[in-house]
């Protein structure tokens, strides 16, 4: 009797380079400039765009350091540590020893910073829901908690060589 094995693991396989092209043209399509530009021009705010993925991660992450926050975003630790300061002098976020290694400065949201993450959060709902307008709750319901089980496990997925 054949084994079915091989025929398996080539189907998932082709899955997974499916799967992989998808989330290649996700980040692609989300990592583009004028799609920040759009979504702040929808929200209604005055913020430069360079700090704006670095204001909605404080506010979801957020207390968090500024190393972890740069390697968020994938920009320099200084970068980002110079990018804080601006959303700091703008009243966005601050910054703070971290009670438990004084070495370490997080980033906080202020309540001007949570305002206008708000406005972006309603931003985004118009704008999702235009994308999924023609979608079944059951498909919208089924892609999130697919994309949920997915982040979680590949979080969890050791790197091998590291």
């Amino acid at each position: 009797m054949p084994s079915r094995k091989k025929v398996q693991n080539t189907h998932i396989s082709a899955q997974l380079r499916q799967l992989h092209a998808a989330l290649l043209d996700i980040v692609a399509l989300m990592n583009r400039p004028q799609r920040d530009e759009a979504l702040i021009r929808e929200a209604g705010i005055p913020l430069d765009r360079a700090l704006f993925p670095l204001l909605v991660s404080v506010e979801r992450f957020g207390p968090i350091g500024i190393v972890e926050l740069a390697d968020g975003v994938g920009r320099d630790y200084t970068t980002v540590s110079r990018q804080v300061a601006k959303l700091e002098s703008l009243g966005l976020a601050e910054r703070r020893d971290n009670p438990a290694d004084r070495r370490m400065r997080e980033a906080f949201i202020t309540s001007k910073g949570k305002a206008m993450t708000d406005l972006v959060d309603a931003a985004r709902d118009r704008i999702g829901r235009a994308i999924f307008e023609r979608w079944s709750a059951h498909d919208i319901e089924e892609l999130v908690r697919l994309m949920r089980k997915f982040a979680d496990a590949f979080n969890e997925a050791p790197l091998k060589g590291a």
